[in-house]
Formats: C-alpha cells, structure tokens, sequence
C-alpha cells in the first residue's frame, strides 16, 4: 500500500527534524561533558585538581566508562537556584572496567555548586549505588564537594541519609572505595567512613566534621584545614585514611592495583594471577632476616616480602598502629590477606590501635573470601594505665572477636615469640586457625622465661646465697622445660615445626587445600562484637 500524500509530507518532515534532533542532543551531551564555564575548569586546574571525567579516566580502561543520567537537571527554585540549572547536578555517575572488570563509579565535580550535594545530585547517586549491588561489581567514589547544598535545605540533607543506607547495605556485599580529591567536610565524612578503603592525597584531600572556623570558634583553637584533616592526619593519627599519596596520578593507580586484588561481590572468589615465581622458592633470606635472639628487632615486612609472588605486596594502613602490619598479597596468584606483628614498632605488642587495625582487616578478608595468613611475633598486650583506662580490654576484644568469626582459610606462624593472651588472639590453633606452624626459633608460652621465672621461683631466688646466679639458673630451667620450639608440638597446639626457608612452599600447599573449605556456621541475624 502507497503512503498518501499528507503521509509523504509527515514523513518528509519527521526526516528534516531528525539531523537537528541528533544535532542537539550531540550539543547537550558535550555541554554536560565541559561543564557550563570554562572559567571554572581553569580554577580546578589552578588548584592542582582534575576535573571529574580527568579522574574517571585515569581510574576506568581507556574508553570503558558508560555514563548515566548525564543530562540530569535539578528542580529546586529559591536563592537563584532556578537560574543555575547545569546538566549532570554536579556529580558524574556510571560504570566502567578496570583491567577488564565491571567497576561502578561517581565523582562530584566541583567546578558545579562547588561539588555540593542536593537532591538531584543525591538520586543519581543513589541510582549509582543501587547497580553496583544489584550488578554485584565494586563501587568507587570520587570525593570532592563542600558538603550539603544549603540552598535546597533538608532536601540535601535527607539524599545524605540514602548514601548511608546504601552504604551500609552495601557492605560485605561489594567493596567499597572512597578516595578524597578535596574537601568533605560534616556529615558527608560519614559516607567515605562506612567504606572499606579510604585514599587521601596530600596537599587536596581534607576531611572533618567541624572545620577550622568552628573549632576556632568552639574551643579557641586556631587549626588549619590541613593540620585538622588532611592526608597524613588521618593516614597517620586518626586512622581514618587507608592510604596516602603525593599525587592523584598514583594514587588512583593504586585505587586500580587494589581492585585487581579483590573479588566483584562476597560470592566470588578473589582473581588469580599467576606469575613466573616458583612455588617452591626457597626462603633462604629468612635464615639473616629473622634473629634468634628474640630481644632482637627486625622488619616483619620483609618477611613479607620473602614470602609472597615477587615481592609484592599492599599494606593497608602502613603509618597508623605500626605494631601491626595488614596487608594484601598473593601466593601462587591467588590474593592472601597478611596479619603481622611488627617487632620494629614497639616491639610488636599488642594495643588499642593495633587490635582495631587487625580486626577490621581481617572481617574485609572474611567478608570477600580472602584467604587469612598471620605472622606471630608478640610478647603480649602493652601494658598501662591508659591502655587498661581506654578499653584494651574491649577493644582488644575486636580482634580476637573477628578471627573467631572468621570462616575463610586460616593459616598462622609463629616465627619467635608468642606470649600469654596475645598468642591465642593472633589466630592460634585454639581460636580456630585450620593450620598452624611454628619456626624451629618459636617460643611459645604464658610469658617469657625471664619473667615466669620471676614469678614462679620468687621465694627460692630471694632465699638463694646468690640470688642472681639462682635467677639465671631458674630461668634457664622454666625455658629448658616449657618454652623450647616443641612443647607446643608435642602438644597438638601447633600442626608442624617447620624450616622458616619452606614457609612459602608450606603455605601454599596448605591454601591449596583450605581452598574448598566449607564453615558450618550457627544461624543467626549477626553477632554482637565488641565496642
């Protein structure tokens, strides 16, 4: 049948309209990508900032991000805002790959309301959070905004609470990645916290929840935005900061290296990467790394290092609580998570800060099916007034509280000391590590020999012609008959003693293994850890 005459026109026209159709919908969608002032890129880049889509394209793979919503306009009239309506609201959403996995993604542009969240702005947010879950794919942020829009009132201030809720939903579910590129400041601080990796870069990054004026204000105290909350403030005093670095360049290279070490969503196993380093590299730096003499320090990283496919590895939280090392690596390829006592930093005890730095990373490893390998090298809790008066006992309660939660692979070695409660919070056998080992130099016990000794033998030293000679001679005979490398063997408390040069080998024989483990766990809503 021939189209009429009225037909032919309509059609005529719906193909003259078409090119101008597609010509401004190709004018819209690149006014969004510039922003509505050039002036204001320029500004960013003054600062030492990139804009949004430079960060995103520094995160994602060449040519991989799919943008969403990214004509989105606000509604909001009042205080000229009805005259100030740029397309995407000041926040760039979607998704992309990295090293050829999904990763969703938003980051606030500050050259719009100053990267300021209002309603709109948060509904594409939201919108964003809610694919990352259903998609099961990891979600990064790119954090740069002065915080709620005041002029949109409690609007802005509710799309806050929806980033909360979904981030709280979305935890163990997805890994979560917040990476500050400037200010956040108030309630927005909340969001990056309820993550599980927080990068900072210095000289940009701020963060806190009053600022300096406020402070000032409140208590008198004169504090710049850097000194409050900036990078090494937080990487290295609060703890609040994972990560810390120079420049944006590297630091969201990290961002990347990081993901490839972390499954999509808690229903997937961990990548494997395998390289060209033997499985049965033997260890023999070891042997000079580690001193017999356990008043003796040494770097536990570079055990680490000896231990791990080519020397790599990422220390999670490398300036806060120094006394205990958390890092990812891989063995064989396959992603480990690494518990370490540090005995460079205060011996290696355990504290407050060191408890809640492991026990955060090791419910992160649990909750993405990152097997556990833990170094023990403790003398025990540090002792103190202040210790005992903050809590060590709650909050050293966490870490012992995450690894008997834990039900990933657990593999534990005692490399020299283990002393007291310490040693049995470090995964011991007795808390549920499925294997544990010990180096031939290990001491296991309730407390060193020297003060066991002290308290056990007290009378006889104090009664002795020589007290001193009785002392040494006690000591030795409390080390000779509980404390040599295989009492605890002999016991069952520790799988095998075995050459510190086979560790490697040992450990990847035994993750081989564990890599079917199947934990039947009690049924229950969630625990109730320790605060």
């Amino acid at each position: 049948m021939n189209p009429s005459k009225g037909e032919w026109s309509a059609m005529s026209n719906a193909e003259s309209q078409a090119p101008d159709r597609l010509e401004e919908l190709s004018r819209l969608k690149e006014l969004a990508r510039q922003g509505p002032d050039p002036k204001a890129t320029e500004r960013q880049h003054a600062k030492g900032k990139l804009t949004a889509r430079e960060r995103i394209d520094l995160l994602l793979d060449k040519g991989s991000f799919t943008e969403v919503e990214a004509l989105r306009r606000h509604r909001a009239s009042g205080f000229g805002l009805e005259g100030k309506r740029p397309h995407t609201d000041g926040v760039v959403t979607g998704w992309g790959t990295v090293e050829g996995r999904t990763v969703f993604v938003y980051a606030h542009d500050f050259r719009m309301f100053g990267g300021a969240l209002g309603e709109a702005h948060a509904e594409k947010i939201h919108k964003i959070m809610d694919m990352a879950i259903a998609a099961g794919a990891p979600l990064v942020s790119l954090n740069d905004g002065a915080g709620a829009r005041i002029q949109e009132g409690v609007s802005a201030l509710a799309g806050y609470g929806g980033i909360f809720q979904r981030n709280t939903k979305a935890s163990g579910v997805i890994p979560q990645i917040s990476v500050m590129l400037g200010p956040c400041a108030g309630g927005a601080a909340y969001s990056p916290a309820l993550t599980d990796f927080i990068f900072a870069v210095r000289g940009i990054s701020q963060m806190f929840i009053t600022g300096p004026d406020v402070v000032q204000a409140v208590t008198g105290e004169e504090v710049t935005q850097d000194a409050l909350g900036g990078a090494d403030v937080h990487a290295g005093v609060s703890g609040v900061a994972h990560f810390a670095y120079d420049d944006v360049h590297t630091c969201l290279a990290e961002v990347r290296y990081l993901l490839s070490l972390l499954p999509s969503n808690n229903r997937e196993l961990p990548p494997v990467s395998h390289g060209d380093d033997p499985v049965d590299r033997p260890g023999d730096r070891l042997l000079e790394i580690v001193p017999d003499d356990g008043n003796r320090s040494y770097d536990i990283r570079d055990v680490i290092e000896e231990i791990v496919d080519d020397g790599d590895s990422m220390e999670v939280h490398a300036a806060w609580a120094p006394n205990i090392v958390c890092a990812l690596a891989r063995l064989d390829g396959q992603t480990v998570g690494i518990i370490a006592n540090q005995p460079s930093a205060m011996a290696g005890v355990l504290d407050i800060k060191a408890s809640e730095k492991g026990a955060r990373f090791v419910q992160f490893c649990d909750a993405f099916n990152i097997p556990l390998i833990t170094l023990v090298d403790v003398p025990g809790f540090l002792p103190g007034v202040d210790q005992e008066h903050e809590g060590i006992i709650r909050r050293g309660a966490k870490l012992l509280y995450a690894y008997c939660n834990a039900s990933v692979p657990r593999i534990s070695v005692v490399l020299r000391k283990a002393y007291g409660g310490a040693y049995i919070v470090m995964d011991s056998q007795s808390i549920g590590a499925d294997i544990a080992l010990a180096w031939p130099s290990n001491e296991i016990a309730v407390m060193g020999a020297e003060g066991a000794a002290n308290v056990v033998f007290r009378r006889e030293i104090e009664a002795a012609d020589d007290p001193e000679a009785m002392r040494l001679q006690k000591i030795e005979e409390y080390r000779r008959e509980l404390v040599h490398p295989y009492y605890a063997a002999e016991r069952g408390l520790v799988d095998d003693v075995i050459d510190p040069r086979d560790t490697r080998a040992v450990l990847i024989r035994s993750l081989h293994m564990l890599r079917t483990k199947d934990a039947d766990l009690p049924r229950r809503k969630h625990g109730n850890p320790p605060q």
